[in-house]
């Protein structure tokens, strides 16, 4: 997205040099630590994922491996690549300053760098601006990175909110949203087979990210991260208020690209596509 700096929390519920550019999207250069600490990580992956962080600026990263295919050269490989990414995407906005400011899908050329063209194709796609699906595209570039060094069996990249998964067995990710009743009571059900994918959560209530919406949660499945990223925000956009979720989820349905929406506002919830939602007890 970014519109939301917390979002899904991938715990184990059930086992079925750099130009100083802020890569928040949309103009919004808030440090990510300015929305606080990330209390819903201490939920994730409980029992099932060593995990670790890796930070450069305002890029976050939690990142869960299986338990038998973690290996501590994995921390120092991410935050490489991440570092690697952020220096590419700020040496792109350093000469195209369109790309970050515009709330409008911006094109790109032949030579760009991939993750320019992955995040201009998916804000083409959903109508938003390129940064849109920053934190979306870096959760897939880092996972698929890690992947393709690594033999891994599980890998969950989560960037504020915004989730890369590859799955060996089904996960439950909880919503998390804001001051909403509904918070962390709802629970969204990723079959392994459907993944890789991307689970990308908008909030127009929650963190420090740019929303024109007031929902406290937009949340999007899709196979491309970038592109639930930017759906996310696209469809949150929408939501102003509780009333807007009904016509607002008429409109998810349309988009085929969406596995799966999970859509709150206030007391208020839609849903639709394939995945199943599962009550949680407590959060």
């Amino acid at each position: 997205m970014k519109t939301n700096d917390t979002g899904l929390n991938p715990g184990e519920i059930e086992d079925n040099q750099p130009l100083g550019i802020s890569l928040t999207d949309n103009k919004n250069t808030r440090d990510i630590n300015g929305f606080g600490k990330r209390f819903y990580r201490e939920r994730m992956g409980e029992g099932r994922f060593r995990s670790f962080t890796v930070s450069c600026k305002d890029s976050d990263l939690w990142i869960g491996v299986d338990s038998e295919s973690f290996k501590f050269e994995m921390i120092d490989f991410a935050l490489k690549k991440l570092i690697e990414l952020r220096r590419t995407l700020e040496s792109y906005i350093h000469n195209h300053p369109n790309f970050q400011t515009s709330f409008f899908p911006v094109k790109t050329k032949k030579g760009d760098p991939e993750i320019a063209v992955e995040m201009s194709k998916a804000a083409n796609v959903a109508g938003t601006g390129p940064m849109a699906a920053v934190a979306g595209a870096f959760s897939e570039y880092i996972g698929k990175a890690i992947q393709k060094e690594f033999s891994i069996d599980e890998i969950v990249v989560e960037n504020g909110g915004d989730i890369y998964l590859k799955l060996k067995n089904d996960l439950v990710l909880s919503v998390y949203a804001g001051q909403s009743a509904l918070t962390g009571k709802i629970g969204l059900e990723i079959p392994a087979f459907n993944t890789p994918l991307g689970v990308c959560t908008s909030a127009g209530t929650v963190g420090p990210s740019v929303s024109f919406g007031k929902a406290d949660a937009v949340v999007i499945a899709s196979k491309n991260c970038a592109l639930a990223d930017a759906l996310a925000t696209a469809f949150g956009n929408k939501v102003k208020k509780a009333e807007d979720i009904p016509v607002t989820l008429d409109l998810v349905r349309l988009n085929k690209k969406i596995l799966s929406a999970v859509l709150i506002c206030e007391d208020k919830v839609g849903i639709c596509g394939q995945f199943r939602i599962k009550p949680i007890e407590s959060f």
